[in-house]
């Protein structure tokens, strides 16, 4: 398995492999991997012949007082789990070969990204697609896998590759829980005995709403926030927030529809850690 560092030798070595014939997938990542980033590892290989995951913490779509500086860089473990996994290569520039000094170009959706997390951190998905493109022109993926734990940000990038037209087909992947319910993520190594438990509060929270729609599809939807967001906060998360929303475009539902895939979104803060979740529900 190689380490590649600049954006140049990294487009060097895809050229050669699409000249060879091969696939290549890109698995985008800022390090500190887990189970659920190894899972997309394992979803690429059946799309590619070549996997090239992506280590870097991005630092345009981290806002004000967020964890830029604390966010863990376990980089000598990330190659060694890349390397069991079976990934083609690794890319790891840095800051600066990803940002020149002068750099003043910038990648913007303007729809999908603007609630949810998109208005709890501005700016943070103007990063995200920016650093997605740069990373793609880098790369030259057939294909992009991205986990649906980050719903919103799988979704901003499905937009924005169709409408800049990208030629690059993007596969989201389930997201993967520890055995007690809890979304993995990168934070969650934040978090100590007691904010972990109570974390659980998030799962527990749309595994309830999840059995209040199979019970009743014509549930109040306010009414069914409000008691997750009871569940949340007996676990002392902090609420970010609660939504239910259409699956491809994101829009606030008022009712249930009667058929067609609805998501269910939360995120809350416990201890340091801002953790986020999600759960899709199939009506009709």
């Amino acid at each position: 398995m190689q380490q590649i560092k600049t954006i140049a030798q990294m487009q060097e070595l895809s050229k050669q492999w699409h000249f060879s014939g091969d696939k290549v997938a890109v698995v985008p990542t800022m390090g500190a991997l887990h189970e659920g980033h190894l899972s997309l590892i394992r979803v690429a290989k059946k799309h590619a012949q070549k996997v090239i995951v992506t280590i870097f913490v991005n630092p345009t779509q981290f806002g004000e007082g967020e964890d830029l500086d604390a966010y863990p860089q376990p980089l000598k473990e990330d190659m060694r789990l890349c390397d069991l996994e079976g990934a083609s290569a690794v890319f790891t520039p840095s800051a600066a070969e990803m940002y020149p000094k002068d750099s003043s170009t910038w990648v913007d959706e303007a729809q999908v990204g603007l609630g949810l997390c998109g208005a709890k951190r501005p700016g943070h998905f103007r990063g995200v697609t920016t650093i997605v493109t740069k990373l793609f022109l880098a790369v030259l993926p057939d294909y992009a896998i991205f986990g649906e734990k980050d719903f919103q940000q799988l979704a901003v990038i499905r937009r924005m590759v169709r409408d800049l037209n990208f030629p690059v087909t993007i596969i989201g992947a389930p997201l993967i829980r520890e055995k007690d319910g809890l979304a993995m993520s990168s934070r969650n190594r934040y978090l100590n005995t007691e904010q972990r438990q109570g974390a659980l509060s998030l799962s527990s929270s749309l595994k309830y709403a999840c059995e209040k729609i199979d019970e009743d599809n014509q549930v109040l939807l306010k009414k069914l926030k409000a008691q997750m967001k009871e569940i949340i906060e007996g676990g002392q998360g902090k609420l970010d927030y609660i939504e239910i929303l259409h699956a491809e475009s994101l829009e606030e539902l008022a009712i249930l529809p009667d058929s067609g895939e609805i998501r269910i979104l939360v995120a809350a803060s416990f201890g340091p850690a801002r953790l986020i979740d999600n759960v899709g529900i199939t009506l009709g």
